[in-house]
């Protein structure tokens, strides 16, 4: 069961209803994080601004599929992993490193797999990464501006992947097919 209440266009705060709006045109559907996250509407502005950021940064489609299911995972977010698997399969990223990432085995492409420790190390340290932990991700084929967009899309999945543990919210149909737990 929910335990933070999950808005439709009709019930959310009126700062949200616009947002909420932008989601269904974007989705197709207003996501539940979606709904959940317009009890605060300067959150849900948040949330999107960021995530828009993040697909503008300088990762492609697997870079990004890493970072974000990276986090997801890490984090155990019930509702993301299945989310972000769905949205894989539509930007059309191999199965093989959705695989991967849902079941925390390397991945095959030694600049990603660079990018998914380098994501974890982030995550896991809060930060706090060494040196010679950077400069193998350099070597990997990175640069300074990709460990800062790791914090990038680590901003943004902490505010869904957490929402969603204090909420519980409810993975949405076209994601329960994809359905994980740790």
């Amino acid at each position: 069961m929910t335990s933070l209440k999950i808005h439709n266009i009709e019930t959310a705060p009126e700062g949200s209803k616009a947002l909420l709006e932008k989601s269904l045109k974007a989705n197709g559907m207003i996501p539940g994080l979606h709904g959940v996250l317009a009890n605060a509407p300067e959150l849900l502005e948040a949330y999107q601004t960021i995530h828009k950021l993040f697909t503008q940064s300088s990762f492609d489609k697997d870079e990004l599929t890493v970072v974000w299911q990276t986090i997801n995972v890490e984090h155990e977010c019930h509702y993301c992993v299945p989310a972000h698997t769905a949205i894989a399969n539509m930007m059309k990223v191999d199965q093989s490193i959705t695989e991967a990432l849902r079941n925390e085995t390397p991945l095959e492409n030694q600049k990603l797999e660079a990018l998914r420790t380098m994501t974890l190390l982030i995550v896991r340290n809060r930060g706090h990464v060494s040196q010679e932990e950077l400069q193998a991700f350099y070597e990997a084929g990175y640069k300074e501006k990709q460990v800062l967009e790791i914090i990038l899309g680590l901003s943004q999945k902490v505010i869904s992947n957490y929402t969603n543990h204090i909420a519980n919210t409810p993975v949405d149909a076209p994601f329960q097919k994809f359905a994980w737990k740790k």
